[in-house]
């Protein structure tokens, strides 16, 4: 039983100090070190499915997954040896055999990880040829588009599904060959225990899985993020705000969000649409002689304010009610409340949240 409190290895040429039971993947990250990944992620338990993680260890026969390999005292790793290049050159000449190659017009070009790879191993395409397998394309569904013909069985998709929102709306299906990711019985994620959070679009790292709403706005290099807060409830998930030319064409996680941890529901990952619709009101209206016409917000605040001191001195407070917002945080809810009992002087407040 190994009995150490932190346990020293060698990554490359850098020495780290790590905790019991790291794996060799987060060491290197804590030392600097990049290795690719193609199934992992931080939040998700690992797989060891891809291999694109492989290093190649002292003293073992194997190359073996970083993901998964724990880490031991004394342990010298090579992230980048002969044999482990060669090992990510085959894997990636072996996903390409599959893949179709219109990165030109991909909706995932600039954020595939797979692109990425190819790049930085200098993969331009497959050395081998024969059959490929017949994957199924959904793009039936308004939230998200499911392309199984640029799948690479990952399973981050399935396993985000299971573990983070608790649907198993997917999972393997088939064997060999023909593996692929359905839903229940092959049909539309319609029939089945979907949600529609989008965290599995989120976490692909193919253009397998592609958003609709914003299809065509903007490739990922030409997109800023601005963080922000979702408006939809007061549970305050932070996202990030996909902006392109003053427009917001997208919303991506924030998996570094300490309320949600980059989980969204289907409102806040793909209900963005609304901010620049026409039907929205761009300034307060108050009515005159009959008609809404425009106004400032001092104004209209004006008449709010007279409004309500006319009727609770004409009618008492009792007179007024106060219906407040699940979109407002819990602080503005809570602000709500005490205007309503300690300046109204009433205690008619109720809120929205009955949807």
């Amino acid at each position: 039983m190994n009995n150490l409190s932190e346990i020293k290895l060698q990554i490359n040429d850098t020495v780290v100090k790590v905790a019991p039971g790291t794996t060799v993947l987060e060491a290197a990250r804590q030392a600097g070190v990049d290795v690719p990944t193609l199934c992992h992620h931080a939040n998700l338990t690992g797989a060891g499915a891809c291999r694109m993680c492989v290093v190649e260890i002292e003293g073992m026969r194997n190359l073996p997954a970083s993901c998964v390999q724990p880490v031991a005292d004394g342990m010298k790793v090579n992230t980048e040896s002969e044999s482990v290049v060669r090992a990510r050159r085959d894997i990636l000449d072996l996903m390409l055999a599959n893949h179709p190659l219109d990165c030109l017009t991909c909706e995932s070009a600039g954020a595939c990880k797979l692109q990425d790879y190819c790049y930085r191993y200098n993969v331009t395409e497959s050395s081998l040829t024969g059959e490929t397998s017949d994957r199924d394309v959904h793009a039936c569904n308004p939230f998200l588009e499911r392309d199984y013909r640029k799948c690479i069985l990952c399973g981050l998709c399935v396993r985000a599904c299971a573990e983070v929102q608790g649907n198993n709306a997917i999972d393997f299906a088939r064997r060999g060959f023909s593996s692929t990711i359905a839903a229940p019985f092959n049909e539309e994620l319609e029939g089945g225990g979907c949600t529609f959070c989008g965290h599995c679009v989120d976490l692909c790292p193919t253009g397998a899985l592609s958003p609709r709403v914003g299809k065509g706005l903007g490739r990922a290099w030409e997109k800023q993020r601005v963080l922000t807060t979702c408006s939809y409830c007061g549970v305050g998930c932070g996202l990030y705000l996909e902006v392109k030319d003053d427009k917001v064409v997208g919303v991506a996680p924030a998996f570094d969000a300490p309320v949600n941890k980059g989980h969204l529901c289907v409102k806040g990952r793909f209900g963005w649409d609304f901010i620049h619709s026409n039907k929205r009101l761009q300034t307060p209206l108050v009515k005159k002689n009959g008609r809404l016409e425009p106004a400032s917000w001092d104004e209209a605040l004006d008449l709010v304010a007279a409004k309500l001191g006319d009727t609770v001195s004409d009618h008492g407070a009792d007179a007024v009610a106060v219906l407040s917002s699940a979109r407002c945080t819990n602080e503005e809810n809570y602000l709500m409340q005490k205007f309503t009992r300690e300046v109204l002087g009433t205690n008619n407040i109720d809120h929205c949240a009955r949807l």
